[in-house]
């Protein structure tokens, strides 16, 4: 009987453990993709799942689905899960200088 209790502590902890580090922040991330959804509208410069970068020209929030401009007469309509963030050219530049300076990155 007090193996059962040892194993079935041990599978309490293991389970806890799992929910604290892999459901809770996944669950966190995804309510902070929906607020941001949520937030867009129509003219917001937005960055894409597939990393294309364009411009909010109509929303239907109902169906899920945004029209984008990604071009001079090119629009796109896009799910709303699909866009990531919105569009920040200081913190993709500072991304992108970070991503040149890593040691080591030169030589290969």
């Amino acid at each position: 009987m007090g193996e059962f209790i040892g194993f079935s502590f041990v599978l309490l902890v293991l389970m806890t453990a799992y929910y604290s580090f892999v459901i809770l922040p996944r669950q966190r991330l995804f309510r902070q993709h929906n607020k941001y959804v949520q937030t867009m509208k129509v003219g917001d410069e937005v960055i894409t799942a597939g990393g294309m970068i364009g411009t909010i020209t109509r929303m239907e929030a109902g169906q899920g689905i945004a029209h984008i401009k990604i071009a001079e007469g090119v629009e796109v309509k896009i799910l709303t899960a699909a866009l990531s963030r919105p569009f920040d050219p200081a913190e993709i530049a500072q991304s992108a200088q970070i991503g040149v300076e890593q040691p080591g990155a030169q030589g290969r």
